[in-house]
């Protein structure tokens, strides 16, 4: 029996996300994921006179290929990619996984090579077409949330076909006070961070970019940041799981990182680039429809009451100047359930224990 509720996901990806319009080349991207979605996205493109193009992906193949990884290789495959990408108005990507860990014995040297060839044709998506990316429910998704299938696949569709525009307006009254923002202080059980953010634009992201959705993303100043963080949600970055990470900030950039057992492998991730010990992004989450961790960063960052603080790449819409081809978005929740915190702009709390307190941010509370 078919799932009304993947029409509904598809047609918000086409009208509301990416807003496609007669004409438009829209790539559809899909990795692992049932026919289902692919056969609701070509339709729904089309129902608005757009032209879908398909692309699809196997993990398991996709690995193998990294694990051999050449630079001739991922030349001409980027090379190839990047073209494709060019043709294109729109980019959907639906990105199902069997197993969240399939890349997790590729050697990071291998994996450093696929991201560096890779990186313009993400970045050219990124900067010049409209894209929405978002992950399908699994069996592994289920089990890696600690719950069961079907409550899963509820949980999943109430998040991503949330009413994103009805956020609008207190997430925009967020992006104005970040936008005349300079000094940042985030206190909680581990951490003390100080850090400018002065002339450094505010990102409101209301379902058009990622989904599911809510924050509002800038960047610290290159070298302001000092201090430490304990992050208190578990990660995963190529395809290898970390829990309890610390990091410790001097003039911006991370001196010092641990993660228990998995220290070698953080350091690792963080001397792929310089630019990766320095921060691209920080960015407060108030999806309140999603409340716990599930390693799964598109959920994750979002989680009501959290933020996260990035080390590598910035964005372009956001940008502070660090380049590099990691990206890691690092998650702590500040509720009262997790240790509280406090986030000061310029001296006065704005949020506490994961509650936005000015009057014009509180409907971001839930």
């Amino acid at each position: 029996m078919h799932d009304p509720r993947i029409d509904a996901l598809a047609r918000q990806l086409v009208r509301y996300s990416t807003y496609l319009k007669k004409g438009e080349k829209v790539l559809l991207d899909l990795h692992d994921v049932p026919d289902s979605i692919g056969l609701a996205l070509i339709r729904e493109a089309r129902a608005k006179g757009a032209i879908p193009f398909l692309r699809l992906h196997q993990a398991r193949l996709s690995r193998e290929l990294m694990k051999g990884a050449e630079d001739t290789q991922y030349s001409v495959m980027a090379k190839h990619l990047l073209a494709e990408m060019k043709d294109m108005d729109a980019y959907i990507a639906i990105r199902g996984s069997h197993n969240i860990t399939e890349t997790s014995d590729v050697p990071a040297e291998q994996m450093g090579r696929v991201m560096k060839h890779l990186r313009p044709v993400l970045d050219y998506r990124v900067k010049k077409t409209k894209w929405c990316v978002l992950r399908w429910p699994s069996a592994s998704m289920a089990q890696q949330a600690g719950m069961s299938t079907e409550a899963f696949e509820d949980f999943y569709f109430k998040v991503c076909l949330l009413d994103y525009k009805a956020l609008v307006p207190a997430m925009n009254a967020l992006k104005r006070l970040m936008d005349k923002t300079d000094r940042v202080e985030i206190t909680g059980p581990g951490t003390h961070l100080k850090f400018s953010i002065k002339d450094i634009p505010a990102i409101a992201c209301g379902g058009n970019y990622n989904i599911p959705d809510g924050e509002v993303f800038s960047a610290p100043v290159r070298d302001s940041v000092e201090g430490h963080i304990s992050y208190n949600a578990p990660t995963i970055y190529q395809g290898i799981g970390f829990d309890g990470i610390r990091l410790e900030f001097e003039k911006g950039k991370i001196v010092k990182a641990e993660a228990g057992a998995k220290t070698k492998a953080l350091n690792k991730i963080l001397d792929s680039d310089p630019g990766a010990r320095y921060v691209g992004e920080f960015a407060l989450g108030f999806n309140n429809e999603i409340r716990e961790p599930m390693r799964d960063i598109l959920f994750d960052e979002k989680i009501g009451g959290s933020f996260h603080f990035t080390p590598g790449q910035a964005y372009e819409d956001a940008d502070n100047g660090n380049s590099s081809q990691v990206h890691w978005d690092m998650v702590n929740i500040q509720r009262k359930d997790y240790g509280g915190g406090e986030i000061r702009f310029d001296g006065k709390v704005i949020r506490k224990d994961g509650v936005f307190l000015p009057k014009a941010l509180q409907k971001l509370n839930g």
